[in-house]
């Protein structure tokens, strides 16, 4: 049985944004938008894709920057979003430094889970989009189908991936194409 996409949930950092070379956003004048990220938010959107985004944020808990400074950066996102176009329906954050025991940081599954629940688009017609391994697995443990980006660590992780059977694109210009064109063979939700 073949389920379309209805929900995209993205990886923030790698995938939306380049990372800085301090590893974490802290300010908006440090966002870059990667290359195809606005206008691939734009063509999901006008297909009637919801699209969530779900991000590790230990610079939160390990107190870099506070949670309202992460929302402001989030607003600007969202705004910037919306002004070329774009739509994103929901963000998800796990604040917990990796040294607090939670079910939201990647790879455990629970973000994922929430933005499952928010949406109510059942997993079979969601798809997780990632560049680090964590983003894969935490797909896995919530029983969502996956897809790579070679953008952010996303390079690095496709040797770890090989032969999973999870599709791997450049960037999410690449995924946003191939999606849209119904271009995508699908893993069994679940791998890798």
């Amino acid at each position: 049985m073949h389920f379309p996409i209805r929900h995209v949930i993205l990886d923030r950092d790698g995938v939306l944004n380049a990372e800085p070379g301090s590893g974490y956003v802290t300010d908006w004048t440090q966002w870059q938008w990667l290359p195809g990220a606005l206008e691939s938010l734009a063509m999901l959107g006008s297909k009637g894709v919801c699209i969530s985004v779900a991000t590790n944020q230990s610079c939160v808990g390990r107190g870099l920057l506070a949670r309202d400074q992460l929302d402001a950066i989030h607003a600007h996102m969202l705004d910037e979003a919306a002004r070329a176009g774009g739509t994103i329906n929901h963000v998800f954050v796990c604040p917990h430094a990796p040294t607090q025991r939670c079910d939201c940081r990647k790879p455990a599954p629970g973000l994922l889970r929430d933005a499952v629940n928010a949406t109510g688009i059942d997993r079979c017609a969601t798809i997780v989009v990632g560049d680090d391994l964590r983003d894969l697995q935490a797909a896995k443990s919530a029983g969502i189908q996956a897809a790579l980006v070679r953008t952010g660590k996303g390079a690095v992780t496709e040797a770890s991936i090989a032969g999973t059977g999870v599709p791997v694109f450049d960037d999410l210009r690449g995924f946003t194409s191939a999606l849209l064109s119904d271009a995508i063979t699908l893993a069994t939700p679940g791998t890798p």
